[in-house]
């Protein structure tokens, strides 16, 4: 079991994709880690956090609490700030990386805050890591469909996060870092189906951008699935990619409005919206396997390459243009939230 006895950092483990890495990870699933430290810099997120596992009262809740009473601790940080970077990665074997700015158009009013997170903290946490003497000896790094030929601000410090991490592997025979890039989680925090769940909740309209927009869908779990199987099998700079389904945004209005009479508008696009997610382009392709149900991106430097590509998994770029989901699958997905009023998903 990879995290047996090991010591888990999750960075921004107060978001969304955090507390379902931690709520996954007390289950001893991936082994019974020794510790697991949530670092964020929001301590009301924290104090909530905690209180949701001291109030556990179903009984298939009582591993996670009992691990959490005996596991999981908090630490208020901020990856902007290396030294508190630093005096967290000296206690840890596994640093799960999902702090981040990640809202697009956040990112383009502020991008200069988004680069501070995204990129300067990313490389403190790479360089706490290589320049002292700590136990860390895996990083996986969450990276997002945006960082694939990237056109806003949110897409290009993740861009940058990737290259950090693959860099980060130059020289380093202790730590491994390695990464996996994904498209819409459904219901965390920020992302469109609580939106729609509100719209809805108030007799509407549901606000689509455009009714050509299509994005990449995948839960939460899917998500935490790429991260654990990154962690068992990536090598140095991979990049793991899933294999979800994609879907046009006003097919998910539609499904999430299930029949009632909620208008639609369109409200055009946001600044540094893509109509079509891209999550692995042509120029990837010829240096992307398939391996454990996943697409793997290589490395670009080829000092890190295994060994050479001779099939390729991939020969054009792995669109979300390719709609996969009918109305129906998308109902079938979407079951969970139908019947939800609003709040009552993730926040």
């Amino acid at each position: 079991m990879e995290f047996e006895g090991k010591r888990i950092l999750v960075t921004g483990g107060t978001g969304s994709l955090g507390q379902t890495v931690v709520r996954r990870l007390l289950t001893g699933e991936m082994g019974q880690p020794a510790k697991i430290t949530v670092f964020s810099r929001d301590e009301a997120k924290q104090h909530y956090m905690r209180l949701s596992y001291l109030n556990r009262q179903v009984a298939t809740d009582e591993i996670i609490y009992r691990n959490f009473q005996q596991l999981l601790s908090f630490r208020i940080g901020n990856v902007r700030d290396y030294s508190s970077v630093l005096q967290a990665v000296r206690e840890a074997d596994v640093v799960i990386h999902a702090a981040a700015l990640k809202q697009v158009p956040t990112c383009e009013y502020f991008p200069f805050q988004a680069v501070q997170t995204n990129i300067v903290g990313t490389h403190n946490l790479v360089r706490a890591i290589r320049e002292n003497d700590t136990p860390v000896e895996l990083v996986v790094g969450i990276s997002t469909d945006k960082a694939c030929k990237p056109i806003n601000v949110m897409g290009m410090t993740k861009a940058l996060l990737e290259r950090i991490f693959v860099e980060a592997n130059m020289g380093s025979t202790e730590t491994r870092f390695v990464g996996v890039r994904y498209g819409n989680v459904i219901a965390s925090r920020g992302s469109v189906v609580p939106l729609f769940l509100d719209q809805i909740a108030c007799g509407g309209p549901v606000t689509v951008t455009l009714k050509e927009m299509t994005r990449f869908l995948l839960s939460l779990d899917q998500a935490v699935d790429m991260v654990f199987a990154a962690a068992r099998h990536a090598l140095p700079g991979e990049i793991y990619v899933p294999k979800v389904s994609a879907a046009r945004v006003v097919d998910l209005a539609k499904a999430l409005i299930n029949g009632r009479d909620i208008p639609i508008t369109y409200t055009g696009i946001r600044p540094g919206e893509k109509i079509h997610e891209i999550m692995i382009s042509e120029e990837e392709c010829y240096r992307t396997v398939e391996r454990s149900g996943y697409y793997v991106i290589t490395p670009m430097l080829p000092e890190l390459r295994s060994a050479p590509i001779d099939q390729p998994a991939l020969t054009s770029e792995y669109s979300s243009a390719n709609v996969t989901l009918s109305q129906a699958d998308l109902h079938a997905l979407l079951a969970p939230y139908l019947d939800e009023k609003p709040g009552d998903v993730l926040a």
